[in-house]
């Protein structure tokens, strides 16, 4: 591959991976504030540009090779990916924890806030002596 091939595929590989790191950064910044509007905005963003810059990634992959530290990025990239959906991942469990604490969906077998036996019977109802 020739230096002005090798520098044509940073320059077509260069702004789409930038696009990716953009939305990342704004994506992390988003979940930080707990902006659910803005991570919906900018996880619609980030798919993307993930979209475009796997299929520059690849077509650059077919015509010759890909500059090492591009590949370096776009794997560090991926690895954000990952860790950010490690992360909203551990939050919707912790948010389901919190509901299912707050609203319990299946009676316990304890007494209800009414006072009442909440246990089910195999009869239907309270067996009274």
């Amino acid at each position: 591959m020739t230096a002005t091939a090798v520098n044509t595929t940073v320059v077509d590989l260069e702004q789409p991976l930038q696009d990716v790191e953009s939305c990342l950064n704004l994506l992390g910044e988003a979940l930080h504030r707990r902006d659910s509007a803005a991570i919906e905005l900018h996880a619609a963003s980030l798919h993307l540009a993930l979209a475009r810059a796997i299929e520059q990634f690849t077509a650059a992959a077919r015509n010759g090779t890909v500059p090492a530290n591009l590949r370096t990025r776009l794997m560090q990239a991926g690895g954000r990916v990952a860790a950010q959906r490690e992360s909203l991942a551990r939050a919707t469990a912790a948010l389901d924890r919190a509901i299912d604490v707050l609203m319990p969906g299946e009676p316990t077998g304890l007494y209800g806030a009414s006072g009442k036996n909440e246990r089910k019977s195999a009869f239907g109802g309270s067996i009274q002596a």
